[in-house]
């Protein structure tokens, strides 16, 4: 057996750093010089890659497993003493410990890059929820169809005032109140669309900030509803399904 073809038999343990530090350095000291074997250890290092991804992602190339393991069953066996055939037992073990070290960092990445992607997809599908509800509103805004009703209070200024901007035909309604009294505890507005026939239908519940101001964006409103006026109310902080009280700003259709 030449000096090449004896150190080659060496590279499958000492990519499984199963060397001794004596062979380790003497096999160190022939890669230094032998770009062949350098070549041949970096194949069984991307095989050792392969075999740990087997075990949670898709099978490696059989080629690569039977590479490493036609390396590893020409390694030397030398009875030359009681140590060493203890030693070399505990191969198997070793082999066994740096591929479960391979594929529990390989997992711990694939975990990683998973958190990672339901993390972009959530962001971009609200990204997506936030683009279409400015589309929407800038419909309505813009929209040639749209009915504008201004609400009043009848009292002394600033006088609380709303505008409402609905759009039958789809639904659509944006409101916009200011000089908005504070309300009770537990107490809220609601907004309402007063139909040509038929009960008020609830459009919304809100409370002013603390400059008077509010919005309502599109609440759930049925769709294709000829509106009349539209009405505010004061009602329990979640809303009520009709009227409970005198209405305190109303406003009609042009």
């Amino acid at each position: 057996m030449s000096v090449h073809e004896q150190f080659a038999e060496d590279l499958a343990l000492y990519a499984l750093e199963a060397l001794t530090a004596e062979q380790r350095d003497s096999l160190e000291r022939h890669l230094h010089d032998c770009a062949d074997c350098r070549r041949e250890l970096e194949k069984l290092r991307g095989d050792m890659a392969l075999l740990g991804l087997s075990a949670s992602g898709p099978r490696p190339p059989q080629r690569s497993r039977q590479r490493l393991m036609d390396a590893i069953s020409r390694e030397r066996r030398q009875p030359i003493a009681a140590p060493s055939r203890r030693w070399w037992t505990a191969v198997p073990w070793v082999v066994a410990a740096a591929l479960a070290v391979v594929v529990g960092l390989l997992w711990r990445d694939n975990q990683e890059q998973e958190r990672r992607l339901v993390g972009l997809q959530s962001e971009s599908k609200q990204q997506r929820i936030d683009l279409e509800r400015a589309r929407q509103i800038v419909s309505t805004l813009t929209a040639t169809d749209a009915l504008r009703v201004t609400l009043v209070a009848a009292k002394t200024p600033p006088q609380p005032q709303g505008k409402a901007i609905y759009v039958r035909d789809r639904a659509n309604l944006i409101f916009l109140a200011n000089n908005m009294p504070q309300l009770p505890a537990q107490k809220a507005y609601e907004l309402w669309i007063i139909p040509q026939a038929g009960a008020p239908i609830p459009a919304g519940v809100f409370k002013p900030d603390t400059h008077g101001s509010a919005t309502v964006v599109n609440p759930p409103i049925p769709t294709g509803v000829q509106a009349k006026a539209f009405a505010i109310t004061v009602e329990p902080e979640t809303g009520s399904s009709a009227p409970t009280s005198e209405p305190i700003m109303l406003g009609a259709g042009e």
